[in-house]
């Protein structure tokens, strides 16, 4: 049997996943969580062989509690079932020790094999996020030195403009005020 333990600060979304993997033979759920700063408690009181971990949660997050679970002795796996599918949240994650990362508009079939496959010891990504990072390690050198000499040709003002531009989509832009 593999035990699951369910982590998400939505409980509607604990409540699906729980009632479709406790009807999967050989999947068993040991438990749920509502935040990440539940987690190391409820790693201990089920003993889970996979988690399935959300990422955006009130208190502690989930690459944070990833992290954490990751760091104990005879760690269970982490699976990341999120709605957010930045790189950053991908990269973050795998850094973190999950072992999969799937979002969570995959069909519920994929999940259960998700959590048999890297129960086994298997890593196990969603394939819209396998693309990604695919694309993200091919980036070949002639389209880097490309890049790097079209950078080159910019004028100052003009390379300033895109330094703010980039910049303004790091960062949560201020509201603009009404006069």
């Amino acid at each position: 049997m593999t035990r699951v333990l369910i982590v998400d600060d939505d409980a509607l979304v604990r409540a699906a996943l729980s009632m479709m993997l406790s009807g999967v033979d050989g999947i068993v759920v040991a438990g749920e969580a509502g935040d990440g700063d539940e987690v190391t408690a409820a790693v201990e009181a089920t003993a889970p062989d996979v988690v399935l971990m959300d990422i955006r949660m009130p208190r502690v997050d989930g690459i944070t509690a990833t992290r954490w679970v990751r760091q104990r002795p005879y760690p269970p796996d982490v699976i990341v079932l999120t709605t957010f599918d930045a790189d950053e949240n991908v990269l973050q994650a795998l850094r973190a020790g999950a072992a999969g990362f799937l979002l969570k508009d995959t069909p519920p079939e994929q999940i259960v094999d998700a959590v048999r496959r890297v129960a086994a010891g298997d890593p196990m990504l969603s394939p819209r996020i396998m693309r990604r990072l695919i694309d993200l390690v091919t980036i070949d050198d002639a389209s880097r030195s490309h890049a790097a000499a079209t950078l080159a040709e910019l004028t100052d003002r003009e390379h300033d403009v895109v330094v703010a531009v980039t910049q303004a989509g790091r960062t949560p832009r201020s509201p603009r005020s009404s006069t």
